[in-house]
């Protein structure tokens, strides 16, 4: 399987690659969703990791542009946010699910499944 990550704090980039490590063969990344794209389409990964709030272009943007571009994307929203309305906007811009980082053990599994699906 094969994972992009996009996500603009790099502490956090680093367990997100950690909690993969074993499910993953290769693993991108990326610090915004700006760059979303671009990575999406040299790399076409099983799976995008993609964070809400980044500085130049925020998830919902991001995963909406991908989607765009391949419409069987599989992009799961990982936050810190824990919140019903950005969960709905997150579905509402193509997200496959939406997973808070506070537990990895649950974003692998949910990994896991997507890419099953794949």
């Amino acid at each position: 399987m094969t994972v992009l990550i996009v996500e603009d704090n790099a502490g956090v980039r680093r367990l997100l690659r950690s909690a993969l490590a074993e499910l993953a063969e290769d693993i991108w990344e990326c610090c915004d969703g700006a760059d979303a794209l671009a990575a999406y389409t040299l790399h076409h990964p099983a799976v995008v990791l993609m964070d809400i709030r980044m500085q130049r272009m925020d998830g919902l943007a991001a995963t909406k542009q991908i989607l765009l571009f391949d419409s069987s994307a599989k992009v799961l929203i990982v936050t810190d946010y824990d919140d019903d309305a950005l969960r709905n906007a997150a579905q509402e811009a193509g997200a496959c699910g939406y997973a808070l980082k506070l537990n990895l053990l649950d974003l692998a599994q949910q990994v896991r499944s997507l890419a099953a699906e794949a």
